[in-house]
């Protein structure tokens, strides 16, 4: 059995079920059964791809995500999911180091296309809404399919999903998530929701981060619920569709909330068939979860990351939502636990590193054994977060992971930018911290020391990084210092800039 069997379950006990409802489409989940089905038949015979090749998606959110997803598990392939708000150079270092076999892109983000076919001049592309020069477009592919599309031997224990996070060392890694930890990620997801085949999930964050893919919207779908999607999140789109779709549950970052209660609709926009809104990825402000509480509508918390797909530890619906700033308890099936450096398990009260363990979690890291060996310690993933638990085991993180910035939702390593920022030859030092800010929660912010003799400002270092990171990325002020903190090992300290930046 693989993933795949779940929805064709589904199509089989309802058929005309609604599966997936994208802009006008609707797609039943027998329509969305047989769909994975000629994906997977189109994949192994027009491409080539069998058990452990590598399909890349480049694209913003649409049901062909979905459809690739479940095709990929069904040959034992594993889909590799490309943030589309990447730069160019940074998807290319990924698809090479994953040595895609295949890409499947969105016309609007084509640009990828001339950089990969010089790096990897055997991969095929093929053009979800479009037919690229000298290329097939998926309707194509499809419609040319043959043969079974299953391969032998394929069952959960397969790697399905390939997710890129950004470096610690200023490169991102691969998290390897194999089939099985989504099956239990969902059961886990249906304890937190109380999610049952009743419920309509509206999904507005990308399906690039296990976040928008794997907390709510592929546990609803093997549980036989009703998705609805939204190509990328904007707030008319997400209130209008709170008021005519009427979903009952639904995924959203601090940015987004805030995005979405400082709308002028918020107020007016009928929100009463939600059962909960859940939120994460960052340290939550109380604020926004009274905005949403005082609409009558419970606010949910998740902790976890890609590394465990990414349900780890989470408030349930129906449970203690009174702690406000706990992310709540481990996970029904997975274990957390807050060690010190050592290992050992700390006392309630006592700050320590946040480990988890279950078959959620990676089993690698692609092609990068150090770092997996440091990250899966004796079957714990240990994850940088430095926390606490109180008495009743409740769950606060403190710190995030090292020097992270955590911008909209998004993660962005000060490595890659302090990486890059080392490349302009005016460059002698670089460090990167967040800052605060209203509407992202953080930004990058750079602190650069300059080379003597070589004059540079902050417009030609920020054009730099554009030219090789994506737009948030972009550090929002460059300060121009004369020398960077340091401990007695040379080892920049970042705590310091923050200092500094919080006293100007």
């Amino acid at each position: 059995m693989d993933l795949s069997d779940l929805i064709d379950r589904h199509a089989a006990f309802a058929p005309q079920k609604a599966a997936i409802r994208f802009q006008s489409r609707t797609l039943t989940y027998a329509t969305f059964a047989e769909r994975i089905a000629a994906a997977a038949r189109a994949l192994k015979s027009g491409l080539g791809i069998g058990r452990g090749d590598r399909v890349a998606m480049l694209s913003t959110n649409h049901p062909d995500y979905l459809v690739l997803l479940y095709a990929c598990a069904r040959l034992g392939a594993m889909l590799v999911p490309l943030n589309w708000r990447l730069a160019p150079p940074e998807q290319v270092f990924i698809l090479s180091d994953a040595s895609v076999k295949a890409l499947v892109v969105e016309e609007g983000l084509a640009t990828v296309i001339a950089p990969l076919m010089e790096a990897l001049p055997d991969a095929r592309v093929i053009g979800l809404d479009f037919a690229p020069a000298r290329c097939t477009s998926f309707e194509q592919l499809l419609a040319a399919g043959s043969g079974d599309g299953r391969n032998a031997t394929i069952d959960l224990s397969c790697p399905l999903l390939l997710v890129y996070t950004s470096g610690t060392t200023g490169r991102p890694k691969g998290a390897v998530l194999r089939q099985e930890a989504l099956v239990w990620n969902a059961a886990m997801s249906q304890h937190m929701h109380g999610l049952t085949s009743d419920d309509h999930v509206l999904t507005v964050l990308p399906f690039f981060h296990v976040g928008g893919l794997n907390i709510q919207t592929t546990p609803a779908l093997q549980l036989g619920a009703t998705v609805t999607i939204h190509p990328r999140f904007t707030p008319d789109a997400a209130l209008a569709a709170l008021d005519e779709d009427r979903p009952t549950l639904t995924v959203l970052v601090p940015s987004t909330i805030q995005a979405l209660i400082e709308h002028p609709r918020w107020n007016g926009t009928d929100v009463s068939t939600l059962r909960a809104v859940t939120t994460g990825s960052t340290l939550v402000p109380q604020p926004l979860i009274d905005a949403v509480t005082a609409r009558g509508v419970p606010v949910l918390q998740v902790y976890g990351s890609t590394e465990t797909c990414p349900i780890a530890v989470y408030t349930r619906l129906g449970g203690d939502l009174s702690r406000g700033a706990s992310t709540g308890l481990p996970g029904l099936h997975c274990e957390a636990r807050i060690v010190d450096e050592a290992g050992h398990e700390v006392p309630s009260g006592t700050p320590g590193e946040v480990v988890v363990r279950g078959p959620n979690v990676l089993s690698e890291y692609w092609g990068n054994a150090a770092a997996t060996r440091e990250a899966l310690r004796d079957g714990w993933y240990h994850t940088g977060d430095i926390g606490t638990r109180d008495a009743d085991g409740y769950f606060y993180v403190r710190d995030r992971k090292k020097n992270m910035i955590i911008s909209g939702g998004e993660n962005i390593y000060p490595a890659e930018i302090e990486r890059v920022l080392h490349e302009h030859p005016a460059v002698a030092e670089a460090a990167v911290i967040g800052c605060p800010d209203p509407k992202w929660q953080e930004v990058p912010v750079a602190y650069v020391v300059r080379r003597r003799g070589m004059p540079v400002d902050a417009e030609d270092l920020l054009r730099h990084v554009a030219a090789q990171l994506a737009r948030f990325k972009i550090p929002r002020d460059v300060v121009f210092v004369d020398d960077l903190p340091r401990n007695a090992l040379g080892k920049v300290q970042h705590f310091r800039l923050k200092e500094m930046a919080k006293a100007t």
